[in-house]
């Protein structure tokens, strides 16, 4: 099943088999169907293949792929994604940097804070989760996959999620403050609006920058375009990835074209990269938020959420944690999360784990779920637990 010339990132790897994908399904080589909830992990919102991305995929493939480095040409397609963007986003989140993923985004938006405030010392949480590279790694908060990489970034403090005296330590020394609105590999902790809020002040008081991750969270997920949303408030800069291309690799770093223009001098070319803003990434993530917008599928996120909860009661449930159609459902240990994920697997759904929070797993579908097919995956869900009790 796997080559042994492909590397692997790990020695117990989930072992599907993909032939094909098409909307809320993934067919293995065998042709056995998969109810597909995890969306690759919150990156396809809109299902596979859906119709209008693949047209806009082959528009761009008729053009031109990629033809130099981001930022030295004007390429049409990064123009109109930039503008439906921003179009939809607060008047001080105005201006695109067009990168490869999630983590990226991070790595520049922390190069930004720092270039930005002169100042070094950055605020995360713990059970963050903000990528894997070296920048990223240091403000997550999973020690686990840290300690073997370390020395990491100096200077990075972590405080208690959502605990609201903890702010208080942020002063003045701070350049920024990286936080997820809802965390995800946490396991789907939602903090308080007054947490959010504070925080928010403190920034503004101390003049840090702050800088909401929302890279699972973004483009539908939570039932708000972005989480920061839920909590009335507007973060200095935006990290986004995953769901932002449509299933096309992306990432994106959004703020003030006052802030974005720091990267132009001082030095100049203060981030740069090759493949940032491919054109068919681009065009993926462009036909993405077109669909979002013409399908109004964000409306109906938070009523498939509840609907999912209600169906989903069972006794080995311990507690349901959920924004919209981002959920995790925790069980009694890891173990019996491993045996409710493999036996979904056997009966044709995928659910999935979380890194940092192994006693629940993780369900995130398509945001184009039906209601039938809601009801169905609850059903499978339901049998698998039924068996183990």
């Amino acid at each position: 099943m796997y080559s042994p010339h492909l590397a692997n990132t790990t020695n117990h790897p989930f072992g599907i088999a993909v032939k094909s994908a098409d909307g809320i399904y993934i067919i293995d080589e065998n042709n056995h169907r998969y109810i597909d909830l995890i969306s690759g992990i919150a990156v396809s919102n809109l299902g596979h293949q859906h119709p209008h991305i693949i047209e806009s995929l082959n528009s761009q493939l008729e053009k031109h792929l990629h033809v130099m480095v981001f930022g030295e040409y004007s390429q049409d397609i990064q123009n109109k994604l930039a503008e439906s963007l921003t179009n939809l986003l607060p008047s001080s989140l105005d201006c695109l940097y067009v990168v490869n993923s999630g983590t990226e985004a991070n790595e520049a938006a922390l190069k930004l804070a720092k270039r930005a405030t002169g100042k070094t010392r950055l605020i995360s949480f713990k059970g963050a989760y903000h990528g894997s590279t070296h920048g990223s790694l240091s403000v997550s908060g999973n020690e686990h996959k840290k300690y073997a990489f370390r020395p990491l970034l100096p200077d990075v403090v972590q405080l208690p999620f959502n605990d609201i005296d903890s702010l208080d330590f942020i002063d003045h020394r701070v350049a920024a403050v990286i936080i997820e609105p809802i965390q995800g590999d946490a396991g789907v902790r939602i903090p308080s609006v007054e947490f959010m809020q504070k925080l928010r002040k403190i920034c503004n008081d101390h003049c840090i920058l702050l800088i909401a991750d929302e890279i699972q969270t973004g483009f539908g997920r939570t039932g708000k375009l972005f989480a920061f949303e839920h909590f009335g408030i507007v973060p200095d800069i935006m990290t986004i990835g995953k769901a932002f291309g449509g299933g096309m690799p992306i990432g994106g770093l959004v703020t003030s074209q006052k802030l974005m223009s720091l990267f132009t001098h001082n030095p100049t070319l203060g981030h740069i990269t090759t493949f940032g803003g491919h054109p068919m990434s681009c065009a993926g993530a462009l036909a993405g938020i077109e669909i979002l917008q013409k399908e109004n599928l964000i409306a109906r996120v938070e009523s498939k959420g509840i609907l999912f909860e209600k169906l989903l009661d069972h006794p080995l449930i311990k507690e349901i944690r959920r924004k919209g159609l981002f959920f995790a459902i925790e069980m009694e240990n890891a173990d019996m999360v491993q045996k409710v994920v493999e036996g979904c697997k056997e009966k044709g759904l995928l659910s999935f784990w979380f890194l940092s929070c192994p006693e629940s797993f993780r369900i995130a579908p398509p945001l184009i779920i039906t209601e039938e097919q809601i009801t169905l995956s609850c059903e499978i869900i339901n049998e698998v637990m039924d068996e183990l009790s």
